[in-house]
């Protein structure tokens, strides 16, 4: 049940990032793909990863395990305290603990899941920050710019 709700929630979430970032534009022409890009490309991903999940229940069905309730509010809990923290961490820092968090939810072991999560907020902050000029925060790490 949870992978279909999931699935259904994530295709109206993508959805409707669709149909707010269709009207995002930029007072100025200061980069070449403009603002509505990434939403855009981000809602295609989000309605990807919600018809898998829709298909792989219905593959699935019979043999569904039993919902992990507690696993799915502290993902949330989690991604919650991502957006709390992203300022005053900054980016790196704080997409490495989230990941790390999530990760333990999984079965990570730590020191992959720091590996991983260090490895990941650097490498997407440099894509982001540097090579798609989006400004993201450094927070803590204000020091180093």
């Amino acid at each position: 049940m949870s992978d279909r709700l999931l699935g259904i929630s994530a295709l109206i979430f993508a959805a409707l990032m669709a149909w707010f970032a269709r009207g995002l534009q930029a007072p100025f022409s200061y980069e070449p793909v403009g603002p509505r890009a990434f939403p855009l490309l981000l809602a295609l991903i989000i309605a990807l990863c919600g018809a898998w999940l829709l298909l792989k229940h219905w593959r699935d069905a019979e043999k569904a395990p039993p919902t992990d309730w507690w696993r799915m509010i502290l993902m949330a809990c989690y991604v919650f305290g991502y957006a709390l923290l992203f300022q005053f961490l900054g980016f790196i820092l704080a997409t490495a603990l989230v990941t790390v968090l999530i990760g333990r939810l999984f079965g990570g072991t730590w020191i992959r899941l720091a590996i991983g999560g260090l490895s990941m907020g650097i490498l997407f902050f440099i894509l982001f920050d540097r090579v798609l000029d989006v400004v993201l925060p450094l927070g803590l790490l204000e020091f180093l710019s």
